[in-house]
């Protein structure tokens, strides 16, 4: 006993002494910079503009009978008195009839371009809310230091940051030597299909091959990551797949007072039942895991401890991901019933019922190994499962962390969000960046504003809104960036 006693004393040993070898091993992945130069916005005066931006009933419907051509026209001609040298300077198309592109000539054609996106649309306001908005949620008013109104976070502020950042930049005298594209969709909330799909299909006419795609998507995150003190800029590297299946049964009808043992809704119920008992596996080892190879240096000893040694404390840290929705929706293939029907009185006997699940596809899914799960799932023969809707896409490629895109990226959040880390992640909606997968190997999603759990809700909600100082800091990131990568 006493060997055996001694042996496992050793054997606790070693372990220990591994776990702290490589925890002392895991060190910061953080770039070194020097302080940026400052940056000198007019935070009142861009911060009007973005206001009066807002004021612009860009909406996407789902109907398009609703949508409305002259607010797209009108802002079109807002950015033009607002942006005078922008507007004599670049090159502006339309595409699509209100998506815009301006062109940005740079001196030297041999260096690969880059590609700066956001989108002019927004959601509508959900009917009957428009009361809860503490101000109008088309007003662009600025009150109590924030800029209020629709499209302040996605993504009218991103319109309006790069082109305050390029009229900044050009009131300098500045010559760029890569040609540099700025692209504003005009359909990004339905699908992007006659905005984001026809202004990559012209680039890729023209042979335009970026040297990376910037799109919205992360942003900088405050108190988001647990364990993490300071700000993380999220940089989106990877994006999920969308897919709808509709799953239908037939039944015999009839009149409730003698049903069957199982009817049409409690087949279908039971087949959604298994689905949200059965979801597709999860995994840290993707994009998740890389976010944690950046973050987990910066963390507490104890925690920096157990990213350092994944390979015995990963059913651990799986467990603990999968019961935060947010975290679990980063490390699988998520499934969500969103619609059903059945039925039209309550003494009748449906004989048919239908539900609409919807699924974000991580990475190494494909929109074929879902549909082989929901059958697996649901296994049952009754359940007929079909794809519903007309937009459905894969997931993306991930991109690179040691290109030269997500580099110049990493360099430039760090000199504009003091004391912020900087880590890859994997955005689970979907961009307009999707459509430009032909052109580039490297694209990336990134907001540069700084979010926190609140301000999460805001986006496609109620009170969305930016801080003065958020969106100033938004236009110096972007001056940065453009001044970085067109050198």
């Amino acid at each position: 006993m006493k060997k055996i006693g001694l042996l496992l004393l050793l054997c606790l040993i070693a372990l220990a002494a591994v776990l702290l070898v490589r925890t002392l091993r895991f060190t910061s992945r953080q770039v070194q910079v020097e302080p940026g130069a400052e940056v000198v916005v007019d935070k009142e005066t861009a911060a009007g503009r973005l206001a009066q931006a807002l004021r612009f009933q860009t909406v996407s419907y789902a109907d398009a009978k609703q949508f409305r051509g002259d607010e797209f026209a009108a802002f079109h001609k807002f950015l033009e008195a607002s942006f005078p040298r922008v507007h004599a300077a670049l090159a502006k198309e339309v595409v699509g009839d209100y998506s815009l592109l301006y062109t940005w000539k740079g001196s030297e054609d041999g260096l690969g371009p880059i590609v700066l996106m956001s989108h002019q649309d927004v959601v509508p306001v959900e009917p009957g809310t428009e009361g809860n908005w503490t101000q109008p949620p088309f007003g662009g008013s600025i009150q109590d230091g924030f800029i209020w109104g629709r499209g302040a976070l996605d993504d009218k502020v991103g319109v309006m940051g790069l082109l305050e950042a390029v009229e900044l930049l050009l009131a300098q005298g500045v010559q760029p030597r890569r040609t540099v594209y700025l692209a504003f969709g005009h359909d990004e909330e339905v699908g992007g299909r006659n905005g984001a799909t026809r202004i990559a299909s012209l680039l890729q006419s023209r042979g335009v091959r970026p040297e990376y795609i910037l799109d919205e998507g992360s942003a900088v995150t405050e108190g988001i990551l647990p364990g993490v003190g300071s700000p993380v800029a999220l940089i989106g590297v990877a994006e999920k797949g969308f897919v709808s299946l509709e799953l239908t049964v037939e039944g015999e009808g009839g009149h409730s007072s003698s049903p069957p043992t199982h009817t049409a809704i409690g087949i279908l119920s039971a087949a959604i039942g298994r689905l949200e008992e059965n979801q597709m596996p999860a995994s840290s080892r993707g994009v998740i895991g890389r976010t944690f190879e950046y973050v987990g240096p910066e963390m507490p000893f104890a925690k920096r401890m157990v990213f350092a040694n994944l390979w015995l404390f990963r059913p651990l840290v799986e467990r603990q991901l999968a019961a935060a929705p947010s975290t679990n929706a980063a490390m699988r293939t998520t499934t969500a019933a969103t619609m059903i029907l059945g039925g039209v009185k309550e003494n009748v006997l449906p004989a048919r019922a239908s539900a609409v699940v919807n699924f974000r596809i991580l990475p190494g899914d494909t929109i074929q190994s879902v549909i082989d799960h929901t059958i697996r799932a649901i296994n049952d023969g009754r359940v007929k499962v079909s794809r519903y809707g007309e937009t459905a896409n894969e997931p993306s490629a991930v991109a690179g962390t040691d290109s030269a895109g997500y580099l110049l990226l990493e360099r430039s959040v760090r000199e504009s969000f003091q004391g912020a880390l900087v880590a890859p992640s994997q955005v689970i909606g979907a961009t307009d960046s999707r459509h430009y997968a032909a052109l580039s190997n490297s694209i990336y999603r990134f907001a540069p504003f700084i979010v926190n759990a609140e301000d999460l809700k805001r986006i496609h909600g109620t009170d969305e809104r930016i801080s003065v100082e958020n969106y100033a800091q938004c236009v110096r990131f972007y001056y940065r960036l453009i001044a970085n990568s067109a050198r």
